[in-house]
Formats: structure tokens, sequence, C-alpha cells
């Protein structure tokens, strides 16, 4: 049997409220589960001690048993402490795409131009003036 450590939610429409919970990686999101290990309130400020609950003992139970966390459980375990931090690759995240890469060129090369344009007349005023006297 292939244990999952995932987010089961529950709340109303809008109201989202997540049960953390050791279950059978073939039972529905929110359907049956074998034990409950915790709770997390998204609608809660994030410093509070509410949002998130572990029970730390038995998730690390579930984890020697070989139960597999999801993402998202994996992230609120390495803040909790109970698992080590791992090395997310994911190396196109910050870059902007294309469209947004053009209009930094274009931005780059107008502000050139206009630097251009700031230089080129104040260097011929002079010359304009010497010959004229």
């Amino acid at each position: 049997m292939a244990m999952k450590i995932r987010l089961a939610r529950g709340g109303s429409k809008k109201r989202p409220f997540y049960r953390i919970v050791a279950a059978d990686s073939r039972m529905p999101r929110d359907g049956r589960y074998v034990e409950k290990l915790g709770t997390y309130a998204p609608l809660l400020p994030k410093d509070s001690e509410d949002r998130v609950k572990l029970d730390l003992e038995r998730i690390q139970h579930w984890l020697d048993k070989g139960a597999q966390p999801t993402d998202r459980v994996a992230r609120m375990l390495e803040a909790a402490g109970a698992t080590p931090k791992t090395d997310r690759a994911n190396p196109k995240k910050g870059t902007p795409g294309k469209k947004a890469q053009q209009r930094v060129e274009e931005k780059a090369a107008k502000a050139a131009a206009a630097a251009e344009a700031a230089n080129a007349p104040a260097e011929e005023a002079p010359a304009e003036e010497a010959a004229s006297e």
C-alpha cells in the first residue's frame, strides 16, 4: 500500500481548510484516510501559530514507514524542521518571458537614443556660436 502524507480539503466554498493526513495514494483527495496528522488554515495570517499545526511525532512515524509527503506538505515539514531542506531546480523561474525581455531591450534602446540626442545638441551648440562670430 503506497502511503502519502497530503492535504485533504475541507471548509466551505472560498473558505478552505485542510487536514494533513496519511492516506493511501489510491484514495480520493478528500476521501478515506488512515490518520489525521495536523491541520492547515491558509486564511489565517502567516505569523499565526494556528495556521499550520503538525503532530511531528506521528509524521516521523509515517515517514519512517515509507510514506511520501506531497510537495506542499514537504515544504511545511521543512519549515517546521522535521525534514532537511531540499534544493529545488527550476532555473527558468526567475527569468522573464520573451515579451518582457523585448520590452526591456526596447526601453534600453530608447534610453540610449535619448541620451545620444541629449548629448549631440550640447556639443553642436558651441560650434554654431563659434561659426556665427
